[in-house]
């Protein structure tokens, strides 16, 4: 990624995981779990292992270097194969003989992407609970603040923000959910071989693959998968659906931020969301992060969608197209799930602002509770096209529908004064708001 936008768009520990240093360590992690265990099973004698492991540093390693020589090989594993023996030689020339001993490139490149995606886990994880936690406080303290609900971007019947809150929240408690039943799936070993049939081991091969799976802490799975990719897609599909979440939210809150509605607004702090020429600006900034995020995560899905119809038993080009595509996404989420953690927890709402809003439109917001009211008692065709009228009038007229109502006749002889200012009244047409907030924080906290 361009190093100027990495602060931005991306988190600084996820950016790390997947780092240069990230990655070659994910694949000496592997060399040197591989050697214990083939030590532990007899396969290679215990006296080598520690001279491999101390060569399985990726402070060692000329990252540029080993990217020169990958342009050649065609993939990671083989150059730093080749500089690990070498480190190791310097050491121990019987040892060298056992460096990746009966693994094959994919081994090494895909269980180290998998340790870095255990990382990864986790510090998803973390953040989306943060950002739960953080939900359900605000869901909570604004359970009963009234503000207009809008459909197909047009003033609706009110809700609360608590409420809307309450979704956001829905979908983050979702996401984590479905993170933790990825898992046993997702951190699972690759180890093979040449084919898969880890024929190079000969009888040892299953006691190596257990004790490799113990070593790295890894789930042993029924067989290799180095061309059935449905894990890592798995996964990259979430990583989508948490992208897109999470740019509904930055919608929203762009939305409400918006100068004629200014309901609700990201955090304010010194230089943050100004512009280069308009002084008074306040462009929001944090969403904006969220909706690129989503913009961009489904073109990175679909091209590990498009990558799994690998050929045989090892993929030409279709699983090179997989090495970078992953840790984006990954990243991508990771700085959204950052930008959203700042907007919710400093959130600033404007409660006047609301309440001004829901009057802007005269009392149309409440012709819904008329009409329904009215209906109970001369039928709903009737009353729908009664109140349709009124509001009409009141439109046409300029004026508030409260006083097309009273002056209405047929209006007058159902409604009382009392009546009507009631069903005119948004916080008294909240239907099951706070209920849906109610839930929505005892079902997070039951997580």
């Amino acid at each position: 990624m361009n190093q100027l936008f990495d602060a931005y768009f991306t988190s600084a520990p996820m950016r790390q995981v997947f780092s240069d240093h990230g990655r070659l360590q994910g694949m000496l992690d592997f060399e040197a779990a591989l050697a214990r265990a083939e030590a532990r099973c007899g396969v290679v004698p215990q006296s080598a292992v520690a001279t491999i492991e101390a060569a399985c540093n990726a402070e060692l390693y000329d990252p540029v270097t080993l990217a020169q020589a990958i342009a050649t090989a065609g993939n990671s594993a083989i150059p730093l194969a080749k500089a690990l023996g070498k480190h190791v030689a310097a050491t121990s020339v019987e040892a060298e003989k056992f460096v990746h001993l009966g693994a094959t490139s994919q081994d090494a490149m895909d269980t180290g992407l998998v340790l870095q995606l255990r990382q990864a886990v986790g510090l998803l994880d973390k953040d989306l609970a943060r950002l739960g936690d953080s939900l359900a406080l605000q869901a909570e303290r604004h359970a009963g603040t009234p503000m207009v609900g809008r459909t197909w971007l047009q003033h609706a019947t009110p809700v609360t923000l608590g409420m809307k809150v309450a979704g956001w929240l829905g979908a983050v408690d979702r996401h984590r959910q479905r993170l933790r039943e990825i898992e046993p799936r997702l951190l699972c070993l690759q180890f093979g071989g040449a084919s898969g049939s880890l024929a190079a081991l000969g009888e040892q091969a299953w006691p190596v693959s257990e004790a490799l799976a113990e070593e790295l802490r890894l789930n042993l799975p029924e067989q290799p998968w180095h061309t059935q990719r449905d894990r890592l897609v798995e996964f990259a599909g979430l990583l989508g659906m948490i992208a897109g979440s999470l740019g509904k939210m930055g919608r929203d809150l762009s939305l409400l931020m918006q100068t004629d509605v200014g309901e609700v607004f990201e955090p304010s702090a010194p230089g943050k969301g100004g512009s280069s020429t308009m002084p008074h600006k306040r462009n929001p900034v944090g969403s904006a992060v969220m909706i690129s995020a989503a913009t961009r995560a489904p073109g990175l899905v679909a091209t590990l969608l498009s990558a799994m119809a690998q050929e045989h038993e090892r993929s030409l080009g279709l699983w090179h197209a997989e090495w970078e595509t992953l840790p984006e996404l990954c990243c991508l989420v990771s700085g959204s799930l950052a930008q959203a953690l700042l907007a919710v927890d400093g959130l600033e709402v404007d409660p006047e602002r609301m309440v001004a809003n829901l009057e802007r439109t005269r009392g149309l917001v409440m012709a819904e509770a008329i009409s329904i009211a009215l209906a109970q008692r001369i039928g709903r065709d009737a009353a729908h096209h009664l109140v349709e009228q009124c509001c009409k009038r009141a439109v046409a007229d300029g004026r508030h529908l409260r006083g097309v109502l009273g002056e209405t006749a047929e209006i007058r002889q159902q409604f009382n004064d009392a009546e009507l200012d009631r069903l005119l009244d948004p916080a008294s047409y909240l239907g099951q708001a706070k209920r849906w907030v109610e839930r929505a924080v005892a079902e997070h906290r039951n997580l």
